[in-house]
Formats: structure tokens, C-alpha cells, sequence
């Protein structure tokens, strides 16, 4: 592990301290959970968004699936008895 000096605001400080205390740890091991949950979704934006551009450039075809059209089967006991109430209003 590495020492890093960092600048950040007071009010920031504070609200990692309070936060780091309630959770029983430290202000270093708070911001390295902060730091590495920032990094995951910083790579699972850069994934969406790759996605994304993929989908734009080559979309799907109204006929890409319909060859598995006929393979689809719904047997009765994969569906549901009845659908909660909240569900079956909106239907």
C-alpha cells in the first residue's frame, strides 16, 4: 500500500469522518471502499456505453430473431397460478 496526499474540501472531510465513525472504520479504509466502488462504475458506464454504440452502429434487424419464434414454448408449469393483484391491474 501506498501513502497518497490528497486536497479535498473541509466539508468533505467532515462527512467522511462522521461516516467513517458510524461505520466503525477508518477515514483511509472508507475513501479506499469509496475509491473502489467509483472505479467499478466508472468501468461498467465504459461498458454500456461500448454496448451502446455497438447497438447504434449495427441495430438489430426486424427479422434477427424471428427464427426463434417457433422454438419458444410455455408450458403450463412454467407459468404463473395467478399474477399478484398489483400486476394483473395494469395488464
Amino acid at each position: 500500500m501506498r501513502t497518497v496526499q490528497m486536497t479535498l474540501d473541509d466539508e468533505l472531510v467532515e462527512a467522511v469522518d462522521r461516516v467513517s465513525r458510524r461505520l466503525r472504520t477508518s477515514r483511509s479504509a472508507f475513501t479506499r471502499t469509496a475509491l473502489r466502488e467509483a472505479l467499478s462504475r466508472f468501468n461498467l458506464e465504459q461498458m454500456e456505453r461500448k454496448h451502446r454504440e455497438g447497438y447504434e452502429r449495427y441495430s438489430v434487424t426486424a427479422d434477427e430473431f424471428s427464427v426463434w419464434e417457433t422454438e419458444q414454448a410455455w408450458d403450463d408449469e412454467f407459468l404463473p397460478l395467478a399474477l399478484p393483484k398489483s400486476l394483473s391491474e395494469t395488464l
